[in-house]
């Protein structure tokens, strides 16, 4: 009886140990989803104050018909660092990136920080985002802004 005990115990020990594996790992991989998800609805945003503002007369602060002069300064997402031509920000989990801000197509770029080798954006003693972060190439995300149009590459 002690024999058969014993091996119960082990057994169970062994179903337990792989059960938490299991756990760990499904729970890793749905904080990265996650993170990627809200990347992608953070760029929507991004993508949609980009169109408001290409849409919007000069006059009243906006592009008039061009992306010419737009910043991702106060537009609706929480930064915790923002560059001092407003061009890339930093919020605790990610980074992003506006390039090519000009003329009828806007470019974004998101960083998770879930991905592989992400390295956070530096900040220079004036408390101004100086480097934006990055990851590997197929982590981030980036979307091609038009004046009617969003498109996640």
């Amino acid at each position: 009886m002690g024999q058969q005990q014993l091996l119960i115990v082990i057994l169970v020990t062994i179903v337990i140990g792989i059960a938490s594996l299991v756990a760990v790992t499904t729970f890793d991989s749905a904080a990265k989803k996650a993170n990627r998800d809200a990347l992608t609805n953070d760029i929507t945003t991004l993508a949609s104050s980009a169109q408001d503002y290409f849409l919007r007369p000069e006059p009243l602060s906006g592009g008039g018909r061009t992306f010419d002069g737009f910043e991702i300064r106060g537009k609706l997402l929480p930064v915790s660092e923002i560059s001092e031509d407003g061009l890339f920000a930093q919020t605790e989990n990610r980074t992003f990136e506006v390039t090519a801000a000009a003329g009828q197509v806007l470019y974004i770029t998101g960083h998770p920080s879930s991905c592989e080798g992400y390295t956070p954006g530096s900040v220079d003693e004036d408390s101004v985002l100086s480097e934006p972060g990055t990851c590997n190439e197929p982590n981030q995300i980036s979307a091609t802004v038009g004046s009617r149009e969003i498109v996640f590459d």
